[in-house]
């Protein structure tokens, strides 16, 4: 396979591509927008509930505030703090969903910057243009 060709495999139920890049074989998870989550992100920005600067390694959430939050409010809450839903997984798995955007009380800029970053850097164009979007309209809201 040359270079930033792909192809398409099967890893637990979960669809990869196999990107091949300077060199490097890897395996990548698709993602398809969870607008269910670009929508809560909007409201939170329109709400004013968003941090402009925090450090997204110290605030993002981990795996007990994930469980905690799950079992407190349920999937569908659970699905508005996220910007992809990883293609194959299964529903109501915390795998389905992916790009968090918040510390489940507040959008953080950095966590957008964070998503966005993640999303250019995989070629995970539809995340990384919504990440881009919400960015440009936190900015917007914030500077009024």
């Amino acid at each position: 396979m040359k270079a930033h060709e792909s192809e398409t495999h099967s890893w637990q139920g979960v669809r990869v591509v196999k990107r091949c890049g300077g060199g490097q074989n890897c395996l990548v998870a698709s993602y398809s927008i969870n607008q269910v989550g670009i929508e809560h992100a909007t409201e939170l920005i329109a709400k004013r509930q968003y941090v402009l600067r925090s450090e997204w390694g110290d605030v993002q959430p981990r795996a007990a505030a994930e469980n905690a939050y799950l079992e407190r409010h349920g999937w569908e809450k659970y699905a508005q703090w996220f910007l992809g839903l990883t293609d194959g997984a299964g529903e109501q798995t915390k795998a389905r969903y992916a790009f968090v955007i918040g510390d489940f009380r507040r959008i953080h800029r950095s966590g957008i910057i964070a998503c966005h970053y993640r999303a250019a850097e995989w070629r995970h164009k539809a995340i990384e243009l919504a990440a881009h979007e919400l960015l440009q309209r936190l900015d917007q809201t914030a500077s009024r």
